[in-house]
């Protein structure tokens, strides 16, 4: 695993997914893993179709940032049992960047029955960008999974954990740029 991408979907000052984004690059630092996080609250990124969409600064910047990355890990709220529309538009404007990435996937919900919510997303990547998605994700409820304190229940930092190990042990190794 070269460099981590995380990108951090959620606009919501208050977002959940945030949290579990910067404790998830936290986790990387302190594994010496190469990483960085990028919070599109900070990024005023335009909707896929309006005019110079692809080609704005914002584009640019995430997609350079996807593009350093041998793994990214999207960290999105889950909104009507799909991730938000964000994470979405940020497949129609770098989509291209995420060919042949190893993508994993940090979620956070409401409640509980929305587990599989991410699968629709990562179709899209596997089918049309030949991403390589990490079968385990973390799913993290706001009734279950958090403490008093903010902190996440231990279980959840263990589910954390096995996730860095999953994403460490896929690696895409190609013998052809144009394979």
């Amino acid at each position: 695993m070269k460099h981590v991408t995380i990108i951090a979907t959620s606009l919501d000052e208050e977002s959940k997914s945030q949290i579990l984004a910067t404790f998830f690059e936290t986790h990387l630092k302190e594994k010496g893993v190469s990483c960085e996080k990028i919070d599109l609250r900070k990024l005023n990124l335009p909707m896929a179709g309006a005019s110079g969409s692809w080609s704005s600064p914002e584009t640019a910047a995430l997609k350079q940032a996807a593009e350093r990355a041998s793994h990214i890990v999207f960290a999105v709220p889950i909104y009507c049992y799909d991730v938000n529309a964000v994470a979405k538009n940020v497949i129609e404007l770098i989509g291209r960047s995420l060919t042949q990435k190893v993508v994993g996937f940090i979620c956070s919900a409401g409640g509980a029955n929305s587990y599989m919510s991410v699968m629709g997303f990562a179709n899209h990547l596997m089918l049309d960008f030949r991403s390589i998605i990490v079968p385990r994700f973390l799913y993290v409820n706001s009734k279950t999974s958090w403490q008093n304190d903010g902190s996440l229940n231990p279980d959840v930092e263990e589910r954390l954990k096995r996730l860095l190990e999953d994403l460490r042990e896929v690696q895409v190794v190609t013998s052809n740029p144009g394979d």
